[in-house]
């Protein structure tokens, strides 16, 4: 990896030429990025994947400016350099990176790629001699940086009334039933089911390393159990909840996590020093899934605080009842 790194051009040696190729090539990637997009989004948000189909449109008449330009310049044999053979060249994350984040990461990395073309245009236009190929740049800069009041017109066409807060409401919806759901399920599981067993181990050993290894364990297990429950129970093709991989990791994940957060305090060596701190833990963690449910599930809140804040007043006062004992 360092060698690949050594072995990278740096943008002041490139020549016109080589620039004018790396131009293209970065036209190339991103009109290609736009309809990966448009794709992913052309079943559940058909508003949206119109407008990335037309800033794909958009990336294809810039290339063919470039290409046009290099012609003139330079005849027909183009050199092939691309991003990742520039030292410090911005790099653009990988489709499977963003399409699982949401509606609005999608929108937001479009923007963050033309703010990012505006200023190889720029810095580029900088680098050459030659008045035409100096002004094709600068107009494409100006151009990316005017993007944004493309890709809003896009957006007035294509998600013109209703269409937006339509797709936007699914996006969250969505969102909610494939990760939220599945985590606060998790959550509250780790969070209140483990707390018999290691508020009992606790005050039955009053050992610390004991009862976080005992913590760990209930953690983990759960994590383990909760996540491929999650996963096994609904492959979502008919319910709409979306992959049962993610909603798997989500309530695994947060599960185990629910869990740490009172058995990590054990590994203070002060017995009640620990406890102490991991009950604060407990009362924190309880509140925070009361907001969740309130804040994402639409929950009352006090209905929200009965079910969650007294079940697991109760869970706590049975293992610190039976540990004691």
């Amino acid at each position: 990896m360092l060698s690949g790194t050594l072995n990278r051009r740096r943008f002041s040696d490139l020549s016109e030429q080589e620039i004018l190729a790396l131009a293209i090539s970065n036209e190339e990637d991103d009109a290609r990025i736009y309809r990966q997009y448009a794709e992913l989004l052309r079943t559940d948000y058909p508003a949206s994947a119109k407008v990335f189909d037309g800033m794909a449109e958009e990336e294809d008449e810039h290339r063919r400016l470039l290409i046009d330009a290099h012609k003139a310049r330079f005849g027909d044999m183009i050199p092939l350099i691309r991003r990742e053979h520039v030292a410090g060249f911005y790099a653009r994350r990988p489709v499977w990176l963003v399409e699982n984040l949401g509606l609005e990461t999608i929108r937001g990395e479009a923007r963050e790629m033309e703010r990012q073309a505006e200023q190889f245009y720029r810095k580029a236009a900088d680098r050459t001699s030659d008045a035409n190929v100096r002004k094709l740049l600068g107009d494409l800069a100006a151009a990316e940086a005017d993007h944004g009041n493309v890709a809003g017109q896009l957006e007035a066409d294509h998600l013109s009334g209703d269409a937006r807060s339509e797709e936007d409401a699914d996006a969250h919806r969505q969102f909610v039933l494939t990760w939220v759901q599945p985590g606060l399920a998790g959550l509250m599981d780790g969070s209140v089911s483990t707390l018999a067993p290691i508020f009992a181990t606790a005050f039955a050993t009053q050992d610390t390393h004991t009862t976080f290894l005992v913590g760990l364990a209930a953690s983990v297990g759960a994590g383990i159990s909760m996540g491929f429950t999650e996963a096994a129970s609904d492959d979502g093709e008919l319910s709409g909840r979306g992959s049962p991989v993610k909603r798997g990791f989500a309530s695994g994940i947060m599960t185990t996590l629910g869990g740490l957060g009172h058995a990590l305090p054990y590994l203070i060596t002060d017995f009640w020093t620990a406890t102490t701190i991991a009950i604060i833990v407990v009362f924190i963690e309880l509140w925070a899934i009361v907001w969740i449910q309130n804040r994402f599930m639409q929950t009352p809140f006090m209905r929200a605080t009965l079910q969650v804040v007294v079940g697991g007043a109760l869970v706590f006062a049975a293992g610190a009842l039976i540990g004691g004992g």
